[in-house]
């Protein structure tokens, strides 16, 4: 489907990968991967066409349509939900006024047995079957369905997207992405801004519904839910496996052994010719084999291995004070803005030493009861913090308190204590600062980079309390095995607040569930959870988040129509499967006089066109059926 062809990508002369060649297909589910800069973000961009390689280049069929979903993007704020979202339709009418002008272009020519008339049916054709696939004028429920499969309410679909966060304007983006059905999805983090439910709702969406989809995620649960394939790019290449991202690590662990013992035997080799060179280099009678080995030396490739991986490395709190046995009680909070009610009647304990999940969708208010534990908002109820309780608290604003002039190394000198100083640079490599990384100022660090080095400096920390607000965001693979190795082994209390199932796996073990202005506790781990839940919590791919079925959210719309327009439409689709199934007919009798030729009887591409003919032809008349079966109970 798509073919990418000996690609060459070099910022300021330094090459980011050279001469990559693969092909997606279709159906293909591609993971992404590689460590942060060896130009995951780039290659997509590539695909999509919005940046141009320095060498190399990407074929796309003429008919192929590519959607790309980038991390970060300008988006308008003119409009409501569900006005920005009826965009992904636009085409809709490009597209039926196409499929009107090959109709009367059909319509008025006589040369059926021509080649340009049969082109000119298999072009109104495809874009009928297009149109049909996309779901013809009657979109409206599809859109619905979308928006609250991505976390939306139905009452927020008139809401000015002027008054949403950027997370929520993010969603109506991908929510159009999807509805334009492309044959090819692009997808760069797509569930950075997704709660469990709405990830799950895309995992099926894209299992189910999507043409190829390659994409960049660092949520191992969603990439092993969805891909079947992986691409690794490393040491400027990509390595191409045929399976799923779990089988790919342990395939790319045997990998790089083979690597290392190549290397080590490549440096051997190498040695011993330096060793004879400098050893005979002015020995006559050495001569000719001293230039042997100086040529065979130049002949040599070094072999190259992937970087070291440093998810071996161990990270343990600092030694704190102990806790009382209830680090938190709260009774009967509630919390409202106005006349908006957040979250009532909450009452929950935590014990010394429990490890506890907040889950839910976006804005059910876990983040709000986080603030009331710190003190931080007003509430109704009680809320008590245990005796000696010393809370440590990670959430993404927390990363603008670090001192803006002071190195990366250096504000994680200043925290650290003991035996872990002279592991400061290891530390910071774990979490992408290696290299010249860590000498870096923070004032000039990226959002997401000042978010890693505020978890950082919390895990130095002393605190036998931990509240974490979605602290796995700016965190690749790597980092979130140390960050959740570290979580294990602390021996206080720990409340996280995040979506990433496969980092809460085995970490929690219970879990508060917030969802209709309550919190209700589960006890057992994330997927405990998830399966308890799953029929009643999560919407499923043909649903919807309030239960309501398809037909429900489409005759709410249907409702608004008027009676005669609507008989209109009906006779209108009666009368265009008709006119399909006649001009397909006389294109079938055409090919069987050709086919019952000498020449034809032999020629295979005329009896593919001929089959695909008859095929399009038995789908066609159902369709009249449908069409007329509708009309028929519509004048009843």
């Amino acid at each position: 489907m798509v073919s990418v062809e000996h690609l060459t990508v070099e910022f300021s002369a330094r090459p980011l990968f050279t001469d990559v060649s693969f092909v997606v297909n279709d159906r293909d589910r591609i993971a992404l991967t590689g460590k942060n800069g060896a130009g995951k973000s780039t290659l997509l961009k590539i695909i999509a066409g919005q940046q141009v390689p320095t060498e190399g280049v990407v074929a796309v069929p003429r008919d192929t349509a590519i959607g790309y979903l980038p991390q970060v993007m300008e988006l308008a704020n003119e409009r409501t939900v569900m006005e920005e979202a009826l965009l992904a339709f636009d085409h809709i009418h490009d597209l039926q006024a196409t499929i009107e002008r090959l109709s009367a272009e059909m319509a008025e020519r006589t040369d059926y047995e021509s080649e340009a008339y049969m082109e000119l049916v298999e072009r109104y054709t495809r874009a009928e079957e297009h149109f049909q696939m996309m779901g013809g004028l009657n979109f409206h429920a599809e859109v619905e369905r979308t928006l609250m499969g991505l976390g939306f309410e139905r009452s927020e679909f008139n809401r000015p997207t002027r008054e949403l966060s950027g997370g929520w304007r993010m969603r109506i983006e991908l929510a159009k992405l999807l509805l334009r059905q492309p044959d090819v999805l692009l997808l760069d983090e797509p569930t950075n801004h997704l709660d469990i439910e709405s990830i799950q709702w895309l995992e099926q969406y894209l299992q189910q519904r999507a043409g190829a989809v390659v994409l960049v995620s660092h949520d191992q649960a969603f990439i092993n839910n969805v891909t079947n394939r992986t691409l690794e790019i490393s040491c400027g290449r990509v390595w191409d496996y045929k399976v799923k991202y779990d089988e790919y690590v342990l395939l790319r662990a045997e990998r790089r052994e083979q690597q290392l013992r190549a290397y080590e035997n490549q440096q051997k080799e190498i040695a011993d010719l330096k060793e004879f060179i400098e050893r005979f280099r002015y020995k006559p009678t050495k001569a000719v084999q001293v230039q042997e080995r100086i040529k065979q030396l130049n002949r040599i490739v070094p072999i190259e291995v992937d970087d070291i991986d440093n998810s071996a490395l161990h990270l343990k709190f600092p030694p704190c004070q102990r806790s009382g046995d209830f680090p938190l009680i709260v009774e009967d909070l509630r919390k409202a803005y106005g006349e908006k009610e957040v979250i009532a009647h909450v009452n929950l304990t935590i014990r010394r030493g429990e490890k506890v999940a907040f889950v839910g969708r976006n804005g059910e208010g876990k983040s709000t009861l986080v603030k009331c534990i710190l003190g931080e908002i007003p509430f109704e109820g009680s809320l008590k913090v245990g005796h000696n309780a010393q809370i440590g608290y990670f959430a993404q604003n927390q990363a603008q308190l670090l001192d803006p002039e002071l190195t990366v190394f250096d504000t994680i000198d200043r925290v650290a204590r003991g035996d872990i100083r002279t592991k400061i640079r290891d530390i910071l490599g774990a979490f992408m600062f290696g290299g010249e990384a860590s000498d870096k100022k923070v004032k000039v660090l990226s959002g997401g980079e000042r978010s890693r080095l505020a978890m950082i400096k919390l895990l130095l920390e002393p605190v036998n309390f931990l509240i974490l607000d979605e602290p796995t965001n700016h965190l690749d693979m790597k980092s979130k095995d140390v960050l959740k190795e570290a979580i294990a082994a602390f021996d206080g209390t720990v409340i996280v607040v995040s979506h990433d199932r496969q980092f809460l796996d085995g970490l929690v073990d219970k879990v508060y569930a917030f969802g209709d202005g309550r919190v209700r506790e589960h006890l057992g781990g994330i997927y405990d959870w998830l399966n308890k839940t799953a029929a009643s919590v999560f919407p499923v791919f043909e649903g919807s988040k309030t239960g309501k079925t398809e037909a429900a959210a489409a005759s709410s719309w249907e409702a608004q129509k008027a009676a005669a327009r609507q008989r209109k439409k009906q006779e209108k689709a009666v009368q265009e499967a008709e006119e399909k199934v006649a001009q397909l007919e006389a294109a079938i009798h055409l090919l069987e006089d050709q086919l019952a030729t000498p020449e034809g009887a032999t020629d295979t591409q005329l009896y593919e066109r001929y089959t695909r003919f008859k095929q399009q032809l038995e789908a066609a008349e159902e369709e009249w059926m449908t069409a007329s079966e509708a009309l028929a109970a519509f004048t009843t």
